[in-house]
């Protein structure tokens, strides 16, 4: 309820709602009361009656309005004369105990404005020798103090408050308050905080565990709910893990207030190097905006990225404009298998692009004639058991095709496969988690038959019936990025997106053959092409996620235009950079058989860190029984062993944990076995440092403080009102206490309802002119 109407439902009816709502309304009436009472009511009768034969200008409404309005009053004085009482239970002073828990985390030391900080306003409040807060529950309550962020630990003197908490966690604050105070006498906790709760895992377990304890929690609001002037760095989604030399995109919100329309510049910083750079025009106050910063991730190993805007003048926070994140880039090979249903171009082009990329090995299929096939190997024979890699061609078994990150199916129609073989491409994507890249050509989506195979279901394409054979369709389209694509790593041909944006106005057209110009709901478009006389445009590169894994379509026949048209130079590298920029957006996020991370990336040291492992077969079945094994390597060489074992609620998932001593990184090998041998290998990286997260988010969270002391049947105030917390904890269901009756027959609110009513009889009267 609003402060005003609580002070005027306090000025009506004597008491405020929740002194209402912790006690019972009963009729305390003595014997002469009730006497009386019952007098006024016989009385009443003959009163009322006594309308039934006014004359004048009345009419049998106003007659009856009268009496109506006659007996009300005659109601009201006997239910005053019966005594309505509220029967409440209060705690016996000093008899019982109130726990008070403090916020010691950082962000209590945000000055607002140039004003006290957090933390010294608190200070301030719980000072023993001042007449504040402190003083006021010390007369009624045994207090017990605590001091809560990451953690919660009992406080023998204010002094001991240092503000230097990582991370807060309110739910856990409470319950560590409520059992450590379970064996005593407790009215209530009363919780100072801002509400910054960063890490609020169990918290509606334990409000329901107060609930029914009877244990209230008075909720003290620290803090504004809205900075005057600051400008945030929200949130950074960013990969987890690139491949070398990947264009890496990064959606960064920001958030600001009191800087709406100026335009700052958003800096992407890799080790103090500056790799990307991006005017931000900031929204309006309180909204946010999301900016996306691409770069290329070109030194290998875990690397720390922060993303910055410079302060500006007059914030309130400066710790919130800059913010890390840490994106491992791992130099190793992805095996990509290119199946090709004829020999054209292309293949030999996409080949060449990647002719030195030590990160992409390209397993190449070519169907050359019927049941002919040329293929280029990647991987020594002995890998596959003294097998040629693709000797009989496409992959008939799962355990074939799975062994590879990611499938690129060119011109080859879907009856060259079996229905067993087009259900594992689609399985290839869904469960074993690789990527699909559909070509254009004259055998591919439908003209090459796939409409209603499972192929077509993952492809982020609609796949329309085929065309008669004697109406082929074709069109030389003009190729542009979407507006989406504008911003898509994989389209982007140059340091900036203006820079790229004039280079796709310069690019040749290509030949599509295939007419696609639905995506699916779900799915995005990056690549639009447009010709004259095309009345839709044709779609020419779409993707979606399909299950665990991505599907891409890309409809046009011949990208080596990009290379061998007349009007592109020699020396230009833009048919290159796309497919390599292409093949390892399409790997990326594959993972092998053992898929190993860590709780949390980034960690305060001294924490304790889990380690999760995902362990399948090679058919990308879960696996339960498998040994699992972690070497754990930290900042100073030292080396620990861990046994990760299965975690029972998920199949396949193992778990462990170590603490993170000291400052650095933290590279966690693992290693599994199944019952038939090695099922494969991973390793995750995190950084044990400082965090800053509360800074983030630091205002004031009225709407988590209000839930706590709501669904805990306690209450939510602030500065203005501050010295009713101490009166209001003594109506309490908890600890010792006694019943209390309060009388509610002098409220003034039957006073003025008493006036309102015999005023209107009278001007009734008046008006129909009665005696």
């Amino acid at each position: 309820m609003p402060p005003v109407l609580e002070s005027l439902f306090e000025f009506l009816f004597k008491y405020k709602p929740f002194v209402f709502a912790r006690g019972e309304v009963v009729l305390a009436a003595t014997a002469g009361s009730m006497v009386a009472a019952g007098l006024l009511l016989a009385l009443a009768v003959p009163i009322v009656r006594q309308y039934r034969a006014i004359g004048g200008r009345s009419t049998p409404r106003s007659r009856l309005a009268l009496a109506v309005l006659r007996a009300a009053v005659v109601a009201l004085g006997c239910f005053v004369l019966l005594r309505p009482s509220l029967v409440v239970a209060t705690a016996v002073p000093q008899q019982n105990f109130v726990g008070v828990l403090v916020d010691d985390s950082r962000s209590m030391r945000v000055a607002e404005g140039g004003a006290q900080t957090r933390a010294e306003q608190v200070s301030a409040w719980l000072d023993p020798g001042g007449s504040g807060l402190f003083g006021q529950l010390e007369e009624r309550f045994r207090l017990r103090l605590f001091s809560f962020s990451d953690a919660t630990r009992r406080l023998e003197g204010l002094e001991e408050l240092r503000f230097e908490g990582l991370r807060t966690n309110v739910g856990r604050a409470l319950e560590a308050g409520r059992q450590e105070l379970g064996g005593v006498p407790l009215s209530g906790l009363v919780l100072l905080s801002d509400g910054a709760d960063n890490d609020s895992s169990g918290l509606t377990e334990t409000l329901n565990g107060l609930r029914d304890a009877k244990v209230p929690v008075f909720v003290v609001g620290v803090g504004r709910e809205e900075f005057a002037r600051d400008i945030e760095i929200t949130r950074v989604e960013a990969p987890n893990e690139v491949m070398q030399n990947s264009a890496v995109a990064a959606d960064v919100v920001v958030r600001q207030r009191g800087y709406e329309g100026e335009t700052v510049e958003l800096l992407v910083e890799d080790g103090g190097r500056i790799v990307s750079t991006v005017e931000v025009t900031l929204p309006r106050a309180g909204e946010s905006t999301v900016v996306r910063a691409t770069f290329v991730a070109e030194d290998p190993g875990p690397r720390i990225l922060t993303f910055r805007i410079e302060v500006a003048e007059g914030e309130m926070v400066r710790q919130n404009n800059a913010l890390e994140t840490l994106v491992t880039v791992r130099d190793e090979q992805a095996r990509i298998l290119y199946f090709e249903g004829e020999p054209r171009h292309e293949v030999a082009f996409i080949r060449r692009a990647l002719h030195e990329d030590g990160n992409i090995a390209l397993a190449t299929l070519v169907r050359s004639a019927p049941n002919k096939f040329q293929s280029l190997i990647v991987d020594p024979v002995e890998e596959f058991g003294g097998e040629h890699e693709l000797f009989g061609g496409f992959p008939k078994t799962r355990e074939e095709l799975y062994r590879y990150s990611a499938l690129v199916l060119g011109s080859v129609e879907a009856d060259f496969f079996t229905r067993d073989q087009l259900q594992m491409i689609a399985d290839f994507v869904s469960q074993r988690g690789g990527g699909l890249l559909a070509l254009g050509g004259r055998h591919a989506f439908a003209e090459g038959g796939y409409a209603g195979t499972p192929v077509a279901e993952a492809l982020p394409v609609v796949i329309e019936a085929p065309r008669p054979a004697a109406e082929p369709w074709y069109a030389e389209v003009d190729v542009v990025p979407t507006l989406f694509g504008r911003s898509h790593p994989v389209v982007q041909f140059g340091a900036s997106a203006e820079e790229s944006a004039a280079r796709w106005e310069t690019m040749p057209p290509l030949l599509a053959v295939n007419r696609v110009t639905r995506i699916k709901p779900g799915a995005a478009s990056l690549l639009d092409g447009n010709a004259e006389g095309l009345e839709e445009a044709q779609a020419v590169l779409a993707y979606q996620r399909y299950g665990a894994g991505k599907s891409i379509a890309l409809t046009v026949a011949d990208t080596w235009q990009w290379q061998m048209h007349g009007d592109v130079p020699l020396e230009d590298m833009t048919h290159e950079t796309f497919w390599q920029q292409m093949l390892r957006w399409l790997v990326a996020d594959v993972s092998g058989q053992v898929r190993a991370r860590l709780g949390r990336e980034r960690f305060a040291p001294g924490e304790t860190v889990a380690v999760l492992t995902d362990v399948f077969d090679d058919t990308y079945l879960a696996v339960n029984d498998a040994q699992v094994r972690a070497l754990v390597t930290g900042p100073d060489g030292e080396v620990e062993a861990l046994d990760l074992a299965w975690t029972v609620d998920v199949d396949g998932r193992y778990a462990a944990s170590f603490v993170a001593e000291a400052d650095g990184f933290y590279t966690v090998s693992v290693v599994a076995e199944g019952r038939e041998g090695p099922l494969g290998q991973d390793v995750a990286t995190g950084q044990a440092t400082e965090l800053t997260q509360e800074f983030f988010g630091a205002e004031m969270n009225r709407e988590l403080l209000t839930r706590v002391a709501e669904e805990t049947s306690g209450r939510f105030y602030t500065a203005a009102n501050l010295d009713e917390l101490a009166g209001d904890i003594a109506f309490t269901d908890g600890g010792t206490t006694v019943t209390e009756v309060l009388d509610l027959w002098d409220m003034p609110i039957f006073f003025f309802v008493f006036i309102g009513m015999i005023g209107t009889e009278w001007t009734l009267r008046k008006w129909r002119r009665l005696a």
